[in-house]
């Protein structure tokens, strides 16, 4: 655990580095903590960015049901956000719930800028001009 000496934006940083070299479970720990620390300190911002990041990284290292939970507390407070219902979608598919994943899919591809995933063999929902 990193103590609460070292700057926050150090920690970032690390949390950001793990996951970007892929190592999804540290970089949960890492945004977990931050997490909590800005929510019990009240640092004077939201930690939607933050728990966003949580969410992407419990994905990563196939901690399905705490993304989910993360995931469904973002999209309830941001439901017009295409890409949390993509999150959110994604998750549910890697846990075998194809309905449920279906409507917040729909959702991202209705309300997001992104391309739909076509992993599943679904189309993308991008059309050329």
């Amino acid at each position: 655990m990193t103590t609460m000496t070292t700057p926050f934006s150090l920690r970032l940083a690390l949390a950001e580095g793990l996951a970007d070299r892929g190592d999804h479970a540290a970089a949960a720990t890492a945004y977990a903590e931050l997490v909590e620390e800005t929510t019990r300190e009240d640092m004077g911002h939201g930690t939607t960015a933050l728990r966003t990041e949580l969410a992407r990284a419990y994905f990563g290292s196939a901690q399905l049901g705490r993304a989910e939970a993360v995931l469904r507390e973002l999209v309830d407070q941001a439901p017009d956000d295409g890409y949390l219902h993509l999150l959110l979608g994604r998750t549910l598919q890697r846990q075998r719930r194809h309905d449920d994943a279906r409507r917040h899919l729909a959702l991202a591809s209705i309300l997001g800028d992104h391309e739909r995933p076509t992993a599943y063999g679904e189309a993308s929902t991008r059309r050329s001009a």
